[in-house]
């Protein structure tokens, strides 16, 4: 007798009058905005500015789906590419189906990207945005409630999961990994949020704290789901990439305290403060040689301005005459000389032969 259980939706839209609306990719836009809602509070109080984080998930969120889907079908191309199958349906991202591995890394690579476009290192902004992306998986997990999808063993426990007969699937109860994985995000988010008040975490270890939070909790989720996967030596394949990316990250934390202990003192530095020292330099001389020429020119025209003063205030009469007197001064030897000339030619003239 089924006392409780948690049923699943008949349809996996919900009608907007003539539109359907995925309840997968409601659930997917609801966390993108929390996401960057929260973000931005923590990019904020780190000292950055308000929109910063919009405007690198405008670079992020595009190559994170991208990158969610590629993961999901190389890794599961036998739903796409085998006999029977339809390609076209790798393109139908509503009907589910983003690996969490490739919308990180291909995510990163956005974000990357839009950093280096604002001039902030990459690291610092991970780390604000960590619990927020967390709490947008625990959103958008609940797109898989709506399609019925990755759901886990059978189970009678009260809050078993009700799945209807469909494709692919059996009607029964099922373990809800889908909430399981939820619950654990918002848990790894208040972790990622304690921490980084408790220890002040800096240079992306917050962000390397989330991902191996969230790979401890994804190796026993996805150790209970029923669900067709590869596997390597017994394991499912995301339980091997969650072991590996899990001790990639807690070595990253351990190295990153040691070769750069505590947090960014400045994450968004302002526009044109980062100029080259040279070009700095180089301005403030020629700031210099400005001021120098400018006082040169005033110092030169005081002077000339003072000899024409001085020029102005005589006469003309007095210039001239102080010209004549001068030139007077000069020519009067010259005048005494040919006077004594024509006077002993005079006096050889009046003188009697004898």
């Amino acid at each position: 007798m089924e006392l409780a259980y948690i049923p699943s939706p008949s349809s996996g839209a919900i009608q907007l009058g003539p539109l359907p609306l995925r309840g997968y990719a409601l659930c997917i836009i609801i966390g993108v905005f929390v996401a960057v809602w929260y973000g931005n509070k923590r990019w904020v109080a780190r000292g950055g500015k308000a929109g910063t984080v919009a405007d690198i998930a405008v670079w992020a969120v595009p190559f994170g789906l991208v990158g969610g889907r590629l993961y999901h079908v190389i890794t599961d191309y036998q739903l796409y590419f085998s006999e029977g199958e339809d390609w076209v349906d790798a393109f139908k991202i509503w009907q589910g189906g983003l690996g969490i591995w490739g919308a990180i890394a291909f995510g990163a690579v956005g974000a990357w990207i839009g950093c280096r476009r604002r001039g902030i290192p990459l690291p610092a902004w991970a780390d604000a945005v960590a619990p927020a992306i967390a709490f947008a998986q625990a959103i958008g997990r609940w797109g898989n409630w709506f399609n019925q999808e990755l759901y886990g063993k059978p189970t009678d426990l009260p809050w078993a999961l009700k799945i209807s007969e469909g494709p692919n699937r059996e009607a029964g109860l099922y373990h809800p990994t889908f909430l399981y994985e939820s619950l654990w995000c918002i848990g790894v988010a208040v972790l990622v949020i304690w921490a980084d008040r408790r220890f002040k975490l800096g240079h992306g270890r917050a962000f390397a704290l989330y991902v191996a939070g969230y790979c401890a909790g994804r190796v026993w989720i996805e150790y209970m789901r029923v669900d067709q996967a590869h596997e390597i030596f017994g394991l499912r394949l995301n339980v091997w990439t969650s072991i590996i990316v899990f001790v990639l990250a807690v070595l990253y934390i351990v190295i990153s305290a040691r070769m750069r202990p505590g947090r960014e003192e400045v994450v968004e530095p302002e526009r044109g403060a980062a100029r080259p020292a040279a070009g700095k330099a180089a301005e403030a001389e020629s700031e210099v040689s400005f001021a120098d020429l400018a006082e040169d020119a005033e110092a030169t025209e005081g002077t000339a301005g003072a000899k024409d003063g001085k020029a102005a205030e005589k006469p003309d009469g007095e210039a001239v005459a102080s010209t004549d007197t001068v030139s007077g001064e000069k020519d009067a030897p010259e005048a005494k000389a040919v006077e004594g000339e024509r006077g002993a030619a005079a006096d050889a003239g009046s003188t009697p032969k004898g």
